[in-house]
């Protein structure tokens, strides 16, 4: 019986840690002095990323022939990750600005 209680337990641990694990997270990068910081990023589908613009000027993320956040000056903007890929962006305004972002599946 103890024998049984104590696989109960792992499994139960186990299975927490799966589903903590499987959990969305919000992944933060800061924009400052004209560059993403970090400018490589993973994440999993699911995951928020949060862009906080430092500078005073405004700033975007922007994949070509995808998606576009715009960043206020001094502020924040963040977007969900719908799906899997690697996409590279950069910002509209500031073509030197980019970065690289790797999704993850669940």
């Amino acid at each position: 019986m103890r024998s049984v209680l104590y696989l109960i337990a792992i499994a139960g641990l186990v299975l927490g840690n799966c589903v903590a694990d499987a959990e969305a997270r919000t992944i933060r990068v800061t924009i400052e002095k004209m560059a993403f910081v970090p400018a490589e990023i993973e994440a999993r589908v699911g995951d928020t990323i949060e862009w906080v613009n430092k500078d005073i000027l405004v700033h975007t993320v922007t994949v070509k022939g995808g998606w576009e956040v715009l960043i206020p000056a001094k502020g924040t903007a963040s977007l969900a990750m719908p799906e899997a890929g690697q996409v590279d962006y950069y910002c509209r305004f500031h073509p030197n600005m980019k970065g690289r972002l790797s999704v993850a599946a669940p």
